[in-house]
């Protein structure tokens, strides 16, 4: 046996064992450890067990995995599954998986793959991986044979550690006026509550939207169903609605996942745009967020092309723009 083949052999065999001391589990997780390594982590909303809690409940095929070695969680991946074409499982693992800071990019293309051929769905089936970060932050060595399939989504991260002085002056000057008028209107009045009731009707307001504007998203179920996978309902969520008068003139929805709120979802009727409503809306939101300890708002997807004045008003607001890496197969 030559030398460069006795080598070789003992190359292969340090990596398979390597492979082998990482422990992927899908059955019987630990909720509680796994909402902890989440908020730790400030995993996004996809990758929450609440958001895999809410798409069982509408019947949405998910998958969960930890990672662990040594007894240390690596990561946490949580996957949206379907069939395709009748015969394919395709498994989404959205923003995901969830790492610890610390895990080297050899080890995060171990985790890939190890998930990819650990999964636990039928023949054939294709895994797909969103990394919940930029392409600066995605080391080519963790993504070394595998493609890029689709381009990156954007969305708008505002920092809410931030004092509430830093958070408006950042404003785009426009927006902070706009802001300020609406404060000033002494007949509009803004309230930010976790209530169920207030919750039902901006989705009934939603979903009036979607049959008018013909665009569609999440079924408009799956908050009730977020909401009511939470072990306290009143920290899943918080709903912002403005009243002039006896009418609602707008409203917006945010998702709390630990110390992370997402946008869900906003309404306005022509009283509440002309009035500057939302600016107002999504200001009072910060504020009461940040007292409520979260962190970070994740102001959701940002597409100048299609939706033009949303994403100008999410910029406006001066957060950080972030593009992610892609989905990777």
């Amino acid at each position: 046996m030559c030398i460069g083949h006795k080598w070789g052999i003992l190359s292969e065999f340090k990596n398979f064992a390597y492979y082998d001391d990482m422990d992927v589990k899908w059955e019987l997780l630990p909720k509680a450890e796994w909402e902890a390594f989440h908020t730790a982590q400030q995993g996004a909303l996809q990758q929450a067990w609440g958001y895999g809690e809410a798409l069982t409940a509408l019947g949405v095929g998910v998958q969960r995995a930890m990672v662990w070695e040594e007894g240390r969680l690596l990561a946490i991946a949580q996957f949206m599954c379907k069939r395709v074409l009748g015969y394919i499982s395709l498994a989404s693992c959205t923003r995901g998986p969830v790492f610890l800071p610390d895990v080297t990019p050899a080890q995060r293309a171990q985790i890939y793959k190890r998930l990819r051929q650990s999964l636990p769905l039928p023949r054939l089936k294709v895994a797909l991986f969103s990394p919940d970060r930029t392409a600066d932050q995605v080391d080519p060595a963790e993504t070394k044979g595998m493609s890029r399939v689709m381009t990156g989504y954007a969305t708008v991260l505002l920092d809410l550690t931030l004092p509430l002085a830093t958070l408006k002056a950042q404003l785009d000057g426009k927006w902070r006026n706009r802001l300020n008028k609406a404060l000033l209107n002494d007949k509009l009045r803004v309230h930010v509550q976790a209530s169920r009731k207030r919750c039902e009707w901006l989705l009934a307001q939603e979903q009036a939207q979607r049959e008018a504007k013909k665009f569609h998203g999440l079924p408009t179920d799956f908050v009730q169903a977020y909401i009511a996978a939470a072990a306290d309902p009143r920290q899943a969520f918080v709903v912002a609605y403005a009243e002039l008068g006896k009418n609602t003139v707008a409203g917006m929805l945010f998702l709390i996942h630990g110390r992370v709120a997402s946008y869900h979802m906003g309404w306005a009727d022509e009283e509440g745009r002309q009035l500057n409503a939302h600016n107002a809306l999504l200001w009072q939101a910060m504020v009461d967020l940040q007292g409520q300890g979260v962190a970070v708002l994740d102001l959701g997807g940002v597409n100048t092309h299609d939706l033009p004045g949303i994403s100008r008003f999410k910029l406006g607001t001066g957060g950080r723009a972030v593009t992610l890496a892609g989905t990777y197969f």
